[in-house]
This record gives C-alpha cells, sequence and structure tokens, in this order.
C-alpha cells in the first residue's frame, strides 16, 4: 500500500524542523485517509493514532483524534448520514494529519484551523449526543492546571459606574464583522474597544490573579491580532466579561473558572503561534503567571519566513531518510542533535529546581525573587521539552513553573499589596516532589527511555494549583 503525502494546508504557525515525531500516528492517519477515500473502514487506524499520542503525550492533538474516532463510524456508515458527515471528517483528517507532521506542539493545541475543524466535529457528534458543547479552551489548554482567579472588592456604586460604561460600550463591540464596514465604523468599533480597555484598567485590582489583570491582557492580545472586532470566539469573551462585572457587583469573589479558561487560551493563541517580540514582555510574564510559554521571535519578511520554511520541511525530509540523525523514545522519533542539546541544557535546569525546592522548605529564608528563578529554570525546560516534542516532561515542567510562580506571589515583601493578594503557595513538599519527579523522567529520557504520563507528582501540582494552595 501506498502512502500519500499530506494534502498542503494553509497554517499559521511556522513547522518545527528539529521537533519530535509520532510516526505511528503519522502512519495511522495515512492509512485511515486512504481508507477514508476508498469508502472504507478507518476507526482502527485512527484509534492507532490517537493511542501513540497519548503515549507521546501529544495530548491536545490526541483528544483531536479522539473526536475523529467518534465520528468515523457515521463517515463510512449509512449513505444518507455519511453524505453530511464525510466533508467535514475528510477536511478535518486530511488538516490534521498535514498539521501533525509539522511536528509543533503550540500549534496543535491553539491552531484556529485545527479547532474550526474540531468544533465541526463535535457538531455533528453532537446530533447524536445531545448537551455536550466545545470551546477553544477545550483544546488548547488539555490537561492543564489553571489557578483560582479573584475579583478584587470595590463599592457598589464604582462597580454600577463602570458597568454602565462597559454595556455602552460593549454594544458596538458585538455588532461588528470582521474587516468589513466603512471607516466610519471602524472608528467607531475602535473607540468601543478602547473604552473596554480603560473599563479593565481600572477594575483591574493588585492580586497578581486578579481577572480584570487577565481580561485587559486578553483584550490587547485580540487587538494586536486584528481578532478584537468580529471574530466570535473575541465577542463572546467581551459579553461574557460583562456577565462577571455582574457577578462581581453582586460580591463573588472568584471569576468562573470557564471564564478564566477561555480568556487565558485566547490570550495565549497569537503568542504560541507567532512567537513574543520584545514588546510583548509584560504580556509573557503574565502568561508565565498561568503556566504558559512562548517562543521569541525575530521580526522577518514574509520572503525570509517563506525561504525557513522550505529548509524547515527538507531538513524534515533528511531526517526521515537518514536513520542516524535520528533517536527513539517510545513512539517518538527525536532528532539526535537537538535531543543531546536538550539533554545538556535539561540538566542545569533541574540542577536548580532541586536546589530551590529544597531551600523552600525554610520559611525563614523564603525569598520571592529566588521562587520566582525556579520558575523560570522550570518554564525553561518545559519550553526545551516542547521543542523536542516530550509533551509529557513539558507539561510536568510547566506546572511546576506555575506552582513556583505562585509561591513568589504568596510570599510577596511589598506590605500594600500583601494585604490584598489571596494567591496560596504550594506546599515545599509538593515542590520537591515534582522535581523529584522530573528528575527521574529525565534520567529516562537520557536512557533512551519513553516518559509515561499520568504521574503522581503532576497530579499533587494539580491539585495544589488549583485548590490555591498548599
Amino acid at each position: 500500500m501506498t502512502l500519500r503525502s499530506a494534502a498542503p494546508v494553509s497554517f499559521d504557525a511556522l513547522p518545527n524542523p528539529r521537533g519530535g515525531a509520532v510516526r505511528p500516528a503519522e502512519l495511522a492517519l495515512a492509512e485511515a485517509l486512504l481508507a477514508f477515500e476508498q469508502h472504507g473502514e478507518s476507526t482502527s487506524a485512527l484509534l492507532r493514532a490517537s493511542h501513540a499520542l497519548r503515549g507521546a503525550g501529544w495530548l491536545s492533538a490526541q483528544r483531536f483524534a479522539d473526536a475523529l474516532v467518534r465520528l468515523s463510524p457515521l463517515a463510512a456508515g449509512d449513505p444518507a448520514e455519511a453524505a453530511s458527515a464525510r466533508p467535514v471528517f475528510g477536511a478535518a483528517l486530511r488538516d490534521f494529519r498535514a498539521a501533525l507532521e509539522r511536528h509543533n506542539l503550540r500549534e496543535l493545541s491553539c491552531s484556529p484551523v485545527l479547532f474550526d475543524h474540531y468544533r465541526a466535529l463535535c457538531a455533528h457528534l453532537s446530533e447524536h449526543t445531545p448537551g455536550s458543547t466545545v470551546a477553544f479552551e477545550d483544546l488548547a489548554l488539555t490537561a492543564r492546571p489553571v489557578p483560582p482567579v479573584s475579583l478584587h472588592a470595590r463599592s457598589a456604586d464604582q462597580l454600577a459606574h463602570l458597568r454602565a460604561r462597559y454595556e455602552r460600550a460593549l454594544l458596538p463591540v458585538l455588532r461588528s464583522q470582521a474587516d468589513t464596514g466603512s471607516a466610519a465604523a471602524l472608528a467607531v468599533t475602535n473607540a468601543a474597544l478602547d473604552e473596554l480597555d480603560a473599563v479593565f484598567s481600572e477594575l483591574a485590582g493588585p492580586d497578581p490573579y486578579d481577572f480584570w489583570r487577565l481580561a485587559k491582557a486578553c483584550g490587547k492580545a485580540l487587538r494586536a491580532g486584528g481578532r478584537a472586532a468580529g471574530e466570535t470566539d473575541a465577542r463572546r469573551f467581551y459579553a461574557r466579561c460583562n456577565l462577571a462585572l455582574a457577578d462581581h457587583a453582586r460580591g463573588i469573589e472568584l471569576a468562573p473558572r470557564s471564564l478564566v479558561r477561555a480568556t487565558l487560551a485566547l490570550l495565549w493563541r497569537d503568542y504560541a503561534l507567532f512567537g513574543a517580540a520584545a514588546e510583548d514582555a509584560d504580556q509573557v510574564e503574565l502568561l508565565h503567571d498561568y503556566g504558559l510559554t512562548v517562543d521569541w521571535h525575530v521580526a522577518g519578511t514574509q520572503a525570509s519566513e517563506m525561504l525557513w520554511e522550505a529548509g524547515a520541511l527538507q531538513a524534515q525530509a533528511v531526517s526521515a531518510t537518514r536513520s542516524a540523525l535520528t533517536r527513539e523514545l517510545g513512539v517518538l522519533t527525536v532528532n539526535a542533535n537537538a535531543y543531546e542539546d536538550f539533554l545538556q541544557t535539561a540538566d542545569a535546569s533541574i540542577a536548580a529546581l532541586t536546589e530551590h525546592a529544597r531551600a523552600a522548605d525554610q520559611p525563614e529564608k523564603a525569598d520571592p525573587s529566588e521562587a520566582l528563578q525556579a520558575g523560570d529554570a522550570a518554564y525553561r525546560l518545559g519550553s526545551a521539552a516542547c521543542a523536542l516534542g516530550l509533551g509529557h516532561v513539558a507539561l510536568l515542567a510547566d506546572a511546576l513553573g506555575l506552582a513556583w510562580r505562585r509561591r513568589a506571589h504568596a510570599g510577596v515583601s511589598t506590605p500594600a499589596v500583601r494585604a490584598h493578594v489571596i494567591v496560596g503557595a504550594p506546599a515545599a513538599s509538593t515542590l520537591e516532589q515534582a522535581a523529584e519527579a522530573l528528575r527521574a523522567t529525565l534520567h529516562k529520557v537520557a536512557a533512551g527511555v519513553a516518559p509515561a504520563g499520568g504521574n503522581a507528582a503532576l497530579a499533587a501540582l494539580t491539585r495544589s494549583i488549583e485548590q490555591g494552595g498548599a
């Protein structure tokens, strides 16, 4: 059987030429696509792809594959049902296969192209299982812990005034359409967005995990990406913030978890896809407060990006044909040079994390700056693991970075801020256990053994983060 190459598709992010590949999943998807085009059964091949992606820790991609698994019987079943399901299923399968071969884990989590397919797949499934809904954050933040986020106490009069301003500015934004309308209509929309940003600024409290601080950053990211006007998810974000203002006025102290997740995913999306520039430093710091990392990029021309992408595809082709350039870690095939580079940099990060974790058990020596350094070390490790394709390692390292960030904020030394901060510090024992789990995992990686997911250290970190303390 000849397995053809994936159909060309337009994605925003650049491919990752030194990233790991889940070859069993790529082959299974090629087999599934061939079976689909020949009106055969593709479920078994898709199940193999899902299993391989889970083994690699590519959990957002696994979630997408599972949606394909569930819809595949309908696409190959009764002709009346298949007539509507086949176009949706086929387009999703082709684009997912193409995306998987780009080896970019952040793109697989945050790609609007893939999410549109995922939403369409789930819409067809919902006809048979009513009540199921999907959102962008379901794919983007799969398996990631999200901390509780506060609504800073304010007077009823102030909140009533701010909500009135917000609602007046909200209507033009909800009516706006992307890339359409006159210059006058665009000016009205931009003025309304300016007013919403101003309200977010006035609402923001001193807590580093304040919802309005997060909302303001999300609004800024949406506008920078040209997505604030007309996009469905953006309109939903601004509308839900109005409901959160009503909750705030009723004295509710924590923002709804679903809204926090949606806001965080929208903030992360374009930075995850395109990277961050120097002027985005504050946005990147806020993402770090929530356990999310991005790459830094250097501005280039469209021509230079096309040249880089062509070189990336050539490097992938060479790597695929010369086994001496690769190493096998279970289902993951990694570039040998990238693998060696990762092991060298990971040693320094894990040594720093272990040292910080042991020192954290001495409250009299607590230092927020030390905790921030530990968080940065965890994020360096997480980013390197993500680039190599080690999904399980990246997830644990990012969660540990988030836990250290919360410890840094809980130990803030400024009295004026400390009086309002409600951040709970994760226990030192939890941090040390996670550092040791990372060390053990990296020893396995160095020995050529695939890391496993679902470990107790990640579960303990998640509980500590999401429950707001030790």
